[in-house]
């Protein structure tokens, strides 16, 4: 398969069912906002924060359609925020998040953002995954 620019891997990616044709610069957007949203204290419905992790599984298929130089350029920017969410996050196997939303799909290696929670619980978000099984973990700083 040819490798795509930004403009067509999002136009592939609509195709295979994403709602729009996204552009990798919106979904690094997308998950940079997240990332400072779960640092700071996600207070959103569970559903809500589901859908913002997706974010991060359009990057993840997105990486093996698009071009090498455009991976090369992307690729040093989510490292940075992959390392953040783990920082702002515990791993817990996805225990309480498969309780919103079905993981077992999911590689546990490739899509490990599915299989932590946010390190600090506030709002609906953490109402719903303290009800989950989800103990608030101290910082690690």
């Amino acid at each position: 398969m040819e490798p795509h620019n930004e403009q067509s891997a999002g136009e592939v990616l609509h195709q295979r069912g994403w709602r729009k044709a996204f552009t990798v610069q919106e979904m690094v957007d997308k998950w940079a906002w997240l990332v400072g949203e779960v640092e700071n204290g996600y207070d959103d419905m569970v559903e809500e924060y589901t859908n913002d992790l997706y974010s991060r599984n359009w990057l993840h298929e997105a990486w093996p359609i698009l071009a090498e130089r455009v991976i090369v350029i992307w690729t040093p920017q989510i490292k940075a925020l992959d390392d953040q969410f783990r920082a702002a996050t515990v791993f817990d196997d996805g225990i309480a998040m498969s309780q919103f939303h079905r993981i077992s799909g999911f590689d546990p290696i490739d899509m490990w953002w599915w299989r932590r929670h946010p390190r600090l619980l506030v709002g609906d978000l953490g109402r719903s995954l303290r009800l989950a099984g989800a103990a608030e973990s101290p910082s690690s700083s």
